[in-house]
């Protein structure tokens, strides 16, 4: 089971990280657009359109990588002082009741956005430039699909936490340092418990 839990981890970094590239592509076109507006006195058309639609696929797309690393906004004042038992209940509640419709919603009526933008080969409304806005709309029902599956190996996990008192082993990637003092003082209370 820990393999398919780090199968489904690995993809949505994967992803994560492919569409992090946007950013790149996003600040040097912003970056182009300063230039030729202010310097050269000729601003693009294209500039702020191609914005919104690399801030928007990476923002879909790295929703998955997000809920694989454990970094999504959580209020945890309260929750990190829990059991950990009483803390997989709460988030497999949160993943039942928000994670699992919100992600059916995008899969569902994200490919009806995107199956009426491929067929009328949908152009932006507010673009000087007509922007092409059927590929970007894709992007709903895929990062509808790999929430939903991100979503069902964090179930698992909470499932196997509420069994055992453990949290499945995850694949580790870059983190904030907050989270890595707070995993050091788990461990060492962890330890202080042992006899």
């Amino acid at each position: 089971m820990i393999r398919i839990l780090h199968f489904i981890d690995s993809l949505s970094a994967w992803m994560g990280k492919a569409f992090a590239w946007c950013i790149v592509i996003l600040t040097f076109s912003t970056c182009y657009e300063v230039f030729v507006r202010y310097v050269l006195n000729a601003p693009t058309v294209w500039a702020f359109d191609m914005s919104v639609q690399m801030y928007g696929a990476l923002f879909m797309m790295a929703g998955a990588y997000a809920l694989s690393q454990d970094a999504h906004v959580r209020g945890d004042v309260i929750y990190r002082l829990l059991p950990r038992r009483v803390q997989a209940g709460i988030d497999l509640a949160l993943y039942i009741l928000f994670l699992g419709p919100g992600a059916l919603a995008l899969i569902y009526y994200g490919y009806g956005f995107a199956a009426d933008s491929w067929f009328y080969k949908e152009v932006s409304w507010s673009s000087p430039s007509r922007i092409q806005i059927y590929f970007f709309k894709t992007l709903i029902p895929v990062a509808g699909t790999l929430l939903l599956l991100q979503g069902i190996a964090e179930a698992v996990r909470c499932v196997v936490c509420i069994r055992t008192g453990e949290w499945p082993a995850r694949l580790h990637d870059v983190q904030e340092t907050e989270t890595m003092l707070m995993h050091e003082q788990e461990d060492l209370r962890e330890l202080e418990r042992e006899p």
